[in-house]
């Protein structure tokens, strides 16, 4: 009987520990999914964010080059005149 309790024993274990394992792998199991959660939020800021430093940098794109022509054209026309 000796040899039936000690496999008694070892079984209880096993499932203790089975269960200790599941219980720990859904403690896992819901970090990653609040992580990957947080990760998707954060990628969306960051779209966000390019989108509207695209739509800056297409603003001075627009501006730029006229802002620059008249800012040469006061230096070139001296040049030019006197030639």
């Amino acid at each position: 009987m000796s040899d039936m309790d000690d496999l008694k024993t070892i079984l209880v274990e096993i499932r203790d520990n089975q269960r200790r394992a599941l219980e720990v792998q859904e403690s896992q199991l819901a970090l990653a999914r609040d992580n990957l959660a947080q990760a998707g939020h954060r990628v969306e800021e960051l779209l966000a964010l390019q989108r509207q430093a695209l739509s800056k940098v297409i603003s001075v794109g627009r501006v730029a080059p006229p802002a620059i022509i008249l800012c040469v054209l006061p230096i070139i026309y001296p040049v030019v005149r006197y030639l």
